[in-house]
């Protein structure tokens, strides 16, 4: 993937990612600046989702660790443990906003 592919695939998914938590039903905080997403939850934590553009990444902080993913057909993956994109944030926010939620893709 070039460079061009790369920031088009990771700025959609930041995007689909700001839609869902906004349809989640969840009052969640979310800014999104300069290829960045920070959502903040009433607890005052907070999940950061990042570009990565020289190692062409998707970085997530939570509160309990950092992973990141890269895009293998079409699917953005954990490189530490195989997980896809969608189910570990939905882990990751329901920990933190303490409640079950479920976010995808458009």
């Amino acid at each position: 993937m070039n460079d061009s592919q790369y920031n088009l695939l990771a700025d959609e998914i930041i995007l689909q990612i700001e839609e869902a938590i906004e349809d989640c039903g969840t009052d969640i905080d979310y800014e999104g600046v300069g290829g960045m997403l920070t959502l903040t939850f009433k607890s005052g934590s907070k999940v950061i989702i990042n570009k990565q553009a020289p190692l062409k990444e998707i970085w997530v902080a939570t509160k309990f660790n950092g992973h990141h993913f890269q895009c293998e057909n079409g699917q953005w993956t954990d490189k530490r443990g195989g997980g896809e994109l969608w189910q570990f944030l939905s882990k990751a926010i329901s920990i933190q906003a303490d409640t079950e939620i479920t976010i995808s893709a458009g």
